[in-house]
């Protein structure tokens, strides 16, 4: 029996070398220097900077509105460093480290960053999550539970609290007593409260209780207790209500009174808020 002919290897192929249980290629990697290690695209470094989303940075640099070390920039190919002076409307860019949690509120925590009565807050539901102060991405009351945004992005709050924005909220609220479709009609038709016009985008009977005294809300007015005072108007008492949807973003599987940190997927989405 003819012993088997040993494989060689060829001029274009490298035997990878063996170093304890990893592989090593043989050819030496150049090694970066700090600054190609931190150089960032343009577009990104101002999205960082909470100006915009990337694809909205593209726009103003295409557009000339800004300048890399004084001079305007259009290259949306350029990259920077830290080390680069970048102005948006003659404003210094820099870039923050931003934070973005979401939590799902329990009952009798108040949002706000203090409380002189030693009631409990939201930044209690945080505590230790991260270095960075964040604060409230618009507001709970007390009683309502659910799906909260916290952040240290100021220009994304101030887009998803502006009333031109449009950000859909959803909630579950549970009644005193059973809702007629004609008052469902009139929360979507619209009627005057107390601070202006309001309407519902949508009001239906919860989909998996069926139950009358359950209605699913849609929503994109941001008025305080505007969900209470709406079915209050009407001649209800809101015993629960809790947000399970606030603009892309779902309650899932995040659990009352837990948190977690958004993933970039999510922050995309919520800076192309229009």
């Amino acid at each position: 029996m003819r012993p088997p002919k040993k494989r060689t290897i060829g001029r274009n192929e490298q035997k990878p070398l063996r170093k304890g249980n990893k592989f090593h290629n043989s050819k030496p990697t150049a090694k970066k220097t700090t600054t190609e290690r931190e150089d960032i695209r343009l577009n990104k470094y101002i999205a960082d900077a909470g100006v915009c989303s990337r694809r909205e940075a593209d726009k103003l640099i295409a557009d000339g509105e800004i300048t890399v070390n004084g001079k305007v920039e259009t290259n949306m190919g350029t990259r920077v460093t830290r080390e680069d002076v970048i102005k948006y409307k003659g404003a210094v860019l820099k870039r923050e480290k931003y934070v973005y949690i979401l939590i799902n509120k329990p009952k009798d925590y108040i949002t706000t960053m203090s409380d002189d009565k030693d009631r409990k807050t939201v930044l209690d539901l945080i505590e230790g999550a991260c270095k960075e102060r964040v604060y409230p991405v618009g507001r709970l009351d007390r009683n309502t539970t659910g799906l909260l945004l916290m952040t240290n992005d100021g220009e994304l709050t101030k887009r998803l609290t502006h009333p031109s924005h449009h950000v859909t909220k959803i909630y579950v609220a549970e009644l005193d007593k059973p809702v007629s479709q004609d008052h469902l009609d009139q929360l979507m038709k619209g009627f005057e409260l107390e601070d202006g016009f309001t309407k519902f985008d949508s009001a239906e009977y919860d989909p998996k209780t069926r139950s009358k005294n359950i209605i699913l809300v849609k929503i994109h007015s941001g008025k305080n207790r505007i969900v209470r005072r709406s079915f209050e108007h009407l001649g209800y008492d809101v015993k629960k209500l809790d947000r399970i949807q606030f603009g892309t973003l779902k309650k899932g599987a995040l659990t009352r009174g837990k948190w977690r940190l958004l993933n970039r997927k999510e922050i995309g989405f919520l800076k192309m808020t229009k």
